[in-house]
């Protein structure tokens, strides 16, 4: 039998709480649950001036990368338009429904004046894998190897990496040379010396 969705109740009131709408096992309540984020404070306290307006938290803004490499958005221009919907990513910052997301350009300015020459995130890093492994939510048992291929001397932008073969092809109309330094390619490797178990409850 065909039916109708009534659209109306779009507009309907209700009482309802942020926590209400974050499902049980979303992977931010784990994050939540597992890191105590406001050891941050301590680590930032002698960046900030003790006089001028108030600042964005600063665990907001380290949560906020947290976001954004956790669940794959490209970058933060993209995170911030995702939190300003997302209830599940304001929940996990401690937003409620109205509150402002600050603009995307915050964190950049933030980067630039208080982080960029600071060694912030990988002290944060350490404490998180501190954490994790007294905890015994990561494992030696699997290494994870991620890498990619640069080409020497040749930006970026001018290159295509085909999956299946793993030869760097040029585009936007450049043309490598014989013999050229731009046929020599660089591999480099990232690896990941622990990972979480897949016991874990994390």
């Amino acid at each position: 039998m065909l039916s109708k969705y009534n659209s109306i109740q779009r507009d309907q009131l209700e009482m309802i709480t942020l926590d209400q709408l974050v499902l049980a096992n979303h992977l931010v309540r784990k994050m939540e649950a597992a890191i105590d984020f406001t050891f941050i404070y301590d680590l930032v306290k002698d960046l900030y001036s003790e006089i001028g307006r108030p600042s964005i938290d600063p665990v907001i803004l380290v949560k906020l990368t947290f976001i954004q490499y956790t669940f794959g958005i490209r970058s933060m221009r993209k995170t911030i338009e995702e939190v300003e919907t997302n209830m599940a990513y304001r929940w996990f910052l401690g937003y409620d429904f109205h509150d402002k997301v600050p603009h995307f350009s915050t964190f950049v300015k933030n980067y630039e004046r208080l982080f960029k020459d600071t060694d912030l995130f990988e002290q944060i890093f350490y404490r998180i894998l501190m954490t994790a492994s007294e905890r015994k939510l990561i494992s030696a048992e699997h290494v994870f190897v991620d890498s990619t291929h640069v080409i020497k001397h040749q930006p970026l932008q001018a290159t295509s990496l085909t999956k299946k073969s793993h030869r760097l092809y040029p585009i936007h109309g450049l043309e490598q040379k014989k013999g050229s330094s731009a046929n020599m390619s660089m591999f480099t490797m990232n690896i990941l010396t622990v990972t979480f178990a897949h016991r874990a409850r994390f």
